[in-house]
């Protein structure tokens, strides 16, 4: 099934919205949410790749000495990212928060 990856900015925008339609109790109880929203939330902390323009941007003077040079290429070429995650069970309810939350989405 899909997962969909929002900024915290959007999902608070998107949960806003939703806690108008649903009582408490839905947002609380994790299986409520998976039946009645058709997906769950987690937060996700990762690594990803930085893109070229933030490779350009990186200034290894900013950061502290490293021990070993491949730590110090992994932070150079990585960055940490933080991110809402909703895993959707319902391929006809993902389709259906789409067309409902499109312009939050942008």
């Amino acid at each position: 099934m899909p997962t969909l990856k929002l900024q915290h900015r959007q999902w608070t925008r998107i949960r806003t919205e939703l806690h108008k339609e649903h009582p408490k109790t839905v947002f609380m109880i994790r299986d409520k949410m998976k039946r009645v929203l058709g997906f769950t939330v987690r937060e996700h902390n990762g690594w990803r790749l930085r893109t070229p323009e933030e490779l350009k941007e990186y200034d290894m003077s900013d950061h502290i000495h490293y021990e070993k040079e491949n730590e110090r290429k992994f932070h150079r070429l990585n960055k940490m990212e933080n991110f809402i995650a909703l895993d959707f069970y319902s391929d006809r309810k993902y389709t259906m928060f789409l067309l409902k939350f499109s312009e939050m989405l942008q």
